[in-house]
């Protein structure tokens, strides 16, 4: 699949991320206050990230082992994935997955955790309902494989429709608010 260039986003942090998935459960209230009262918070793993992102890339594999960067990079050059893919919806809406692949009809997303905080599945979920917004696909029509590689372990998920569907739907709402209030501030 040739998926759409977002360049510009790399490195960028949209308040409707997939990485920062709290907002799902926002009132409308809530997301106003934290909207506003939101400051950036620079990550640890960015480096590890880079050098995955490049190895992927470069299609160099790591030495086979139980560890989570090898398991990651490995499986990523494996399934052909691509590295570091900007998922947009709207200014206020988008993210990074960390490696994605669509391939006859099998939406395959893998997330690389550096973190000693337990990983959330939510945020390829998000990740997942990007895509669909961003290129029209339907969730009921793809199968969907997502995988989250941390502390030495792959955790996986196969979302259902009703799963991703509802995620869509806030993620169109919340950013008709945010834009919103955009507009009043100007």
């Amino acid at each position: 699949m040739q998926f759409n260039d977002h360049s510009r986003l790399k490195g960028q942090h949209a308040f409707l991320s997939a990485s920062q998935s709290a907002w799902v459960n926002y009132t409308d209230e809530k997301l106003v206050d934290i909207y506003r009262a939101r400051e950036i918070a620079v990550r640890r793993g960015v480096k590890l990230h880079a050098f995955a992102a490049e190895a992927i890339e470069l299609g160099i594999k790591l030495p086979k082992s139980k560890k989570t960067l090898n398991m990651y990079v490995n499986d990523a050059i494996g399934y052909k994935m691509t590295p570091e893919q900007v998922l947009y919806y709207s200014e206020n809406a988008f993210g990074t997955a960390d490696a994605i692949s669509f391939k006859n009809g099998l939406l395959r997303i893998h997330d690389l955790k550096t973190g000693i905080h337990p990983a959330n599945m939510r945020q390829l979920e998000v990740y997942a309902a990007f895509f669909c917004l961003e290129y029209a696909v339907k969730p009921r029509e793809i199968e969907m494989e997502l995988r989250i590689y941390q502390n030495d372990e792959i955790i996986y998920h196969n979302p259902e429709v009703d799963e991703i569907v509802p995620i869509m739907d806030t993620i169109v709402r919340l950013d008709k608010i945010i834009k919103r209030i955009k507009e009043e501030e100007l």
